[in-house]
């Protein structure tokens, strides 16, 4: 069972106040604003890469009508939030969804200019996965605040992959190929790429068997890894230090509020595979 028309569209990462994660994903890694807004629960805003791949940023608003996200921090802390995958007919999506065994939660087709249903973590797995369909396609734009209007920024990096480990990697494979539609264009040792129309990428990890990989994930599911950008400085981003890989620089989650990146100003590095882990 396979949804049609499939686009991978954004990774959200969430924090209590959205202002600590602007110096990162503007300045130093130059993402152009798209636009940001308030609803019941939670303020999201998103920002471009050079590969058109988009980040949004979450932190919790008006949480004592919709407290999902405060009990998301609570329990998890700043970091990763889920995988955004945008479809043509909700309806025809949820019927695939369900035709391979998994069980959408949060279904809302109330509006017809934005429905949206989930794969839970232990369900997707070990990440939010958003099923959503819109008809306003680029008409979501606001000015920034001033804080990020005022930022220096240099060149905007690219937004290469999202790389997510799994103590069973065929379970990714049978969600984000299988169900998703993802086309696997690369794979090694331990790793597995897959693309959708537009380029955007998830970078599957074998996190099975022994190792700090597989200590890292424990007991769940599978854990987001890291976020692969390409950018020309990698070295002179805050945080970032090099790995064992000639060429690749990591910024651990401790040092960027729960979210571990992955750099390189080198193409081939991650189409080689180069893990830096």
């Amino acid at each position: 069972m396979t949804i049609r028309g499939v686009l991978f569209d954004h990774v959200a990462v969430a924090a209590e106040d959205q202002h600590q994660l602007w110096p990162r994903y503007v300045g130093d890694l130059g993402g152009r604003w798209i636009g940001g807004g308030g609803t019941v629960g939670f303020f999201s805003a998103q920002v471009s890469y050079a590969n058109a791949m988009r980040l949004e940023v979450l932190e919790p608003y008006q949480v004592e009508r919709n407290d999902f996200l405060r009990r998301f921090l609570d329990r998890n802390g700043p970091g990763p939030h889920h995988l955004t995958f945008k479809v043509p007919d909700l309806g025809a999506a949820l019927e695939e969804a369900d035709g391979a065994g998994y069980s959408p939660v949060g279904v809302d087709m109330s509006d017809p200019g934005w429905q949206e249903a989930f794969l839970h973590p232990k369900d997707a797995p070990g990440i939010v996965v958003q099923l959503a369909r819109s008809s306003h396609e680029g008409q979501w734009s606001s000015p920034p605040p001033a804080e990020v209007a005022t930022l220096p920024t240099g060149p905007s990096a690219a937004l290469i992959h999202v790389a997510h480990a799994l103590c069973r990697p065929a379970d990714g494979t049978r969600l984000f190929a299988g169900l998703l539609g993802g086309e696997q264009v690369a794979a090694g040792a331990g790793w597995l790429d897959l693309d959708w129309p537009g380029g955007n990428r998830v970078r599957l990890l074998d996190a099975s068997g022994s190792g700090p990989l597989a200590d890292w994930v424990g007991s769940r599911p599978g854990r987001l890894h890291h976020l692969g950008f390409l950018c020309e400085e990698p070295g002179t981003i805050a945080g970032a230090k090099p790995t064992a890989d000639d060429g690749l620089w990591t910024v651990e989650p401790e040092e960027n509020l729960g979210v571990r990146l992955l750099l390189t100003s080198d193409p081939d590095l991650f189409q080689q595979g180069r893990l830096g882990y």
